[in-house]
């Protein structure tokens, strides 16, 4: 129970740091479950910690969410932006052909490829806004840009800010867009499985649930520090990140 309690702290840390960051939380997740033969990896801890991210995103913009009165526009357009994503999600999980994905060349070449992509779209000037200039339009788009996500190492949060950030919208207003788009696509894989968590043992729904709890409070955490300091810096350190990891990756599957 020990060492099952210690890889979900290791997995929850993940998913919690890596998710809101442009840097793959799937990736992280696949590689350290490959590398290291984690017992306790499976499906079912995968929607946990994607529930416990889900629950910290709207409990840190549950002003913005429950202020139905003043923000039903910017709602509309987050369901608007996560249909694309939905859809072809949808198709991907039930075809089962998102578990072809899911290998270390494929990691490695998303890693690299968007880390540039996210490093060309952060040179981009600033003079948009959400308040005043996200509209359906550019919401589709970055929706769009969202569907690369479901390929193992784009990085959905890389995805979306590195379209937010090619319509010019600034690094802190790219990145709420890019949270508030999480939640649509965090609930369809949360819920997606979670009939079949309830037909597990007690000893691993109190896994499931202590893997939520621990999601939850790295991912709030990530959220709250993240936005903070995210205008003060550049994207650049992330991009290098990136690059360093994609070619140790390289290396590990050609030596």
């Amino acid at each position: 129970m020990f060492r099952d309690f210690i890889e979900i702290l290791i997995l929850s840390s993940i998913q919690g740091i890596s998710e809101f960051l442009p840097i793959s939380s799937s990736a992280h997740l696949i590689l350290v479950s490959n590398f290291y033969d984690l017992e306790t990896s499976s499906l079912l801890i995968d929607i946990s910690l994607h529930l416990g991210s889900l629950i910290a995103v709207i409990f840190f913009f549950r002003k913005e969410l429950f202020d139905l009165k003043n923000n039903k526009r910017l709602l509309s357009l987050i369901i608007i932006g996560s249909l694309p994503l939905m859809l072809f999600g949808y198709i991907l999980f039930t075809t089962e052909f998102i578990h072809l994905l899911r290998n270390t060349k494929v990691i490695a070449s998303t890693t690299l490829f968007f880390g540039f992509i996210l490093f060309f779209a952060d040179q981009r000037k600033t003079d948009r806004y959400i308040s005043t200039d996200l509209n359906i339009k550019s919401i589709l788009l970055i929706g769009l840009f969202q569907i690369l996500a479901l390929i193992p190492g784009a990085s959905r949060a890389g995805i979306t800010i590195s379209a937010a950030r090619f319509l010019n919208f600034d690094r802190v207003d790219s990145s709420k867009i890019s949270f508030l788009l999480s939640i649509p696509a965090l609930a369809g894989a949360s819920f997606l499985g979670l009939r079949e968590a309830f037909e597990q043992s007690i000893e691993i729904n109190s896994l499931l649930l202590i893997a939520t709890f621990l999601s939850f409070i790295f991912s709030f955490f990530t959220i709250k520090y993240f936005l903070q300091f995210i205008n003060k810096i550049s994207f650049n350190i992330f991009v290098i990140y990136r690059i360093i990891l994609g070619l140790i990756l390289f290396l590990i599957i050609y030596t």
